[in-house]
């Protein structure tokens, strides 16, 4: 950029700024190359001496200053084949008004193809004076800090009206002063303000964003010296002003977008400000365009799910300006815009009943646009209540398999997902992934509806299972294990199906055992179980005989009981008086009247005196006649209730007046027969009396 701004500088001095007498000579600033077209003699036809006796012509004055030492070289090429410079240098350290004779000089004739000239290190010539054919003159030994005035003329004569630009490059170890290439002047590049025109050749564009656009030209010196010390800005609507910097914009002005202006960069040496350096200027044009911006206002759609009354906005998606590097900044209100103020700060995710957001535009340039985003709403997903009933499942019958895509809750089209509860719905967890196949009790699913917007409804279904109905008439049965009975249904039922096969409300005939009947309500079968039961029999747990009197002790089956001798004649009490010795038969039933139990009793002979005098007649108690009953024994008892004699198997079942081999005192005594009848019961037998003992003494 160093490069390209002194070129630019340089081209200018040769169009625009004429520059011909020695003390307004042009500063050399660094071994930047020189172009220039010289036309006429400046203010002053000075003497200058040497070989220059034939005075100025079409000329222009340098002014070298040494930066570091060594030698110096130079090559000067004219752009056209006739022209004919000549050339000479005054110093080191001379002024304007007494240079003195030039230290080389050359005004050789050098027209035609490679008609250059200038210093080189092989020559050995200081000065080549009119007429001669050496271009050349030998190299300069510098110094530090060495000042020297460089001449140049175009020579015009003998017919000849060449007028052209010639280039000047540097050569040599020595190198000449600029503060635009001593990095410890200039430790930074400058940066040319604006940003490049759509055609790279022409000056850089600087945005305003009104037009008319009043600019401080100050503004932009911050950026232009980037941080350089002793380095000055100045800004100029001609580059003349520019490369002298007369005349300088100075206060705030109203800027053209059409004309060109320039900035002019320039050093000022704190420690000399006579340092030839602080005349060396780096000069750019530049233009102001216009930049200002518009907003465009849009509607922003976002879905108002479950018709919620608000819905969630991405604000940064509204195509309100198209340049991606702008900045964009939302606001409620008109006013909050304005001062600057409670600015949203979540615009990706504004969550917003319908209205209105500000925004405000900062194009990359600073311009600024506002736009309005008017926030509506996608079309509500309408959707409506459902109820599904089925019927119970026979394993559990509190459940049943719902088909939850029957339930009719939308009319519109869209995708339905389905969930066990609000939230789930709402967030998207815990989907149900078998829909069709959905096993449940009693309870509620929810729907979501999800359109082409991606916008969602949530309905609610109420999942209804239709329980068993049972018939309240069909119950179990007891019946006599031989007879028969009717189970009935009952109405109301569309169809009956029996384990039977039968398919009609009743069945007949019906013996004890489980049977089963289907019963249809609607589209539900309900599978209820009966039992017939055969009545439980009554049992004779024990009977008592107690001389003629017996007395029936029943168990089990169902009271009141019957009683009977002869299964003709049936009484309510369990007592028979008067009962005949010798075998019979007790019949007993229940409140069913089933087929009666059936005991066979024996009434034993009653003996109530013995005299065991061995004349025998009544010598002993004997009930060896029932040894063939289960577990038969016959008992002794005193008075006192004790017992004193055991007659069984062992004895014979027989008594003879002894206990302990003596003869018991007379008196009377109290026996008891028990025994086990021999039947499916073993019906405990009880016979019981007394006996008169008549021992001698």
């Amino acid at each position: 950029m160093k490069k390209i701004l002194l070129l630019f500088y340089f081209f200018l001095s040769q169009l625009f700024f004429s520059q011909a007498d020695c003390s307004s000579a042009l500063q050399v600033c660094g071994n930047s190359d020189i172009t220039y077209s010289p036309t006429g003699i400046g203010a002053v036809n000075e003497s200058l001496g040497g070989c220059m006796i034939t005075g100025e012509h079409n000329s222009i004055w340098y002014r070298i200053t040494i930066a570091t030492g060594g030698t110096l070289t130079f090559n000067l090429v004219p752009t056209d084949p006739d022209a004919d410079y000549d050339w000479a240098i005054y110093g080191p350290n001379v002024t304007c008004g007494s240079l003195g004779a030039p230290i080389r000089c050359n005004a050789a004739t050098v027209i035609g193809v490679g008609a250059d000239t200038g210093l080189n290190m092989t020559s050995t010539i200081t000065s080549a004076p009119g007429g001669s054919l050496t271009p050349y003159c030998k190299y300069l030994d510098v110094l530090p800090g060495q000042t020297y005035y460089l001449y140049i003329d175009n020579w015009v004569g003998a017919g000849s009206t060449t007028m052209a630009p010639f280039s000047l490059t540097w050569g040599g170890t020595a190198t000449l002063a600029s503060p635009f290439t001593d990095p410890t002047i200039q430790p930074h590049p400058f940066n040319p303000p604006g940003i490049p025109a759509a055609n790279p050749s022409d000056p850089r564009e600087v945005i305003v964003c009104e037009n008319p656009a009043i600019v401080d030209f100050n503004t932009l010196s911050a950026g232009i010296l980037n941080g350089n010390p002793n380095f000055f800005v100045t800004y100029h609507t001609s580059p003349n002003d520019a490369l002298s910097g007369a005349n300088p914009i100075l206060t705030p002005q109203t800027v053209s977008t059409t004309m060109v202006y320039y900035y002019s960069i320039h050093y000022q040496d704190p420690t000399n400000p006579n340092n030839p350096i602080n005349s060396c200027r780096q000069v750019g044009p530049f233009k102001f365009k216009l930049g200002n911006i518009a907003g465009t206002n849009v509607n922003l759609f976002s879905c108002n799910n479950n018709n919620a009354g608000m819905a969630t906005f991405d604000l940064t998606s509204a195509a309100v300006f198209s340049d991606p590097t702008a900045t964009k900044q939302y606001y409620n209100t008109i006013s909050d815009l304005n001062a600057g103020i409670n600015e949203i700060t979540n615009p990706t995710n504004f969550v917003s009943a319908e209205g209105t957001v500000y925004v405000k535009i900062t194009s990359q340039y600073g311009c600024t646009a506002i736009a309005i985003i008017t926030l509506k709403f996608y079309p509500v997903v309408v959707v409506t209540e459902a109820a599904l009933r089925t019927c119970f499942i026979e394993s559990t019958p509190s459940t049943g398999l719902f088909n939850l895509t029957l339930a009719a809750v939308t009319s519109q089209t869209g995708t339905k997902q389905y969930y066990p509860s609000l939230s789930d719905a709402e967030n998207g967890t815990n989907e149900i992934l078998t829909p069709t196949a959905y096993i449940a009790p009693n309870g509620v699913i929810f729907i979501k509806v999800t359109n082409g917007n991606g916008c969602f409804g949530i309905a609610k279904v109420t999942l209804i299972v239709l329980p068993p109905t049972y018939s309240n008439i069909l119950e179990d049965k007891i019946i006599c294990m031989e007879d028969t009975t009717t189970l009935d249904a009952g109405p109301g039922f569309t169809s009956y199906e029996w384990s039977t096969g039968a398919t009609t409300q009743t069945i007949n005939n019906v013996g004890v055992g489980t049977y089963w009947v289907k019963l249809k309500t609607g589209e539900c079968i309900t599978k209820q179980t009966v039992k017939v039961y055969a009545s439980e029999q009554p049992v004779i747990s024990n009977i008592d005989i107690a001389s003629n009197t017996v007395t029936v002790n029943v168990t089990g089956g169902t009271p009141p009981y019957k009683y009977s001798m002869d299964d003709v004649n049936w009484q309510d009490s369990n007592v028979f008086s008067n009962v005949p010795r010798g075998d019979g038969h007790i019949f007993v039933k229940d409140a069913y009247d089933c087929e009666p139990i059936d005991v066979t009793i024996i009434v034993p002979n009653l003996v109530n005196v013995i005299t065991p005098n061995g004349d025998g007649v009544n010598d002993v108690i004997d009930y060896s006649a029932l040894g063939s009953k289960q577990n038969l024994i016959f008992n002794i008892f005193d008075r006192y209730g004790t017992k004193i004699f055991q007659a069984d198997k062992s004895n014979g079942y027989k008594w003879d007046g002894t206990t302990l081999g003596k003869n018991v005192p007379t008196g009377i005594y109290w026996y008891s027969v028990t025994w086990n009848e021999n039947d499916k019961k073993n019906t405990l037998f009880k016979y019981s009396g007394w006996v008169m003992v008549k021992n001698r003494e």
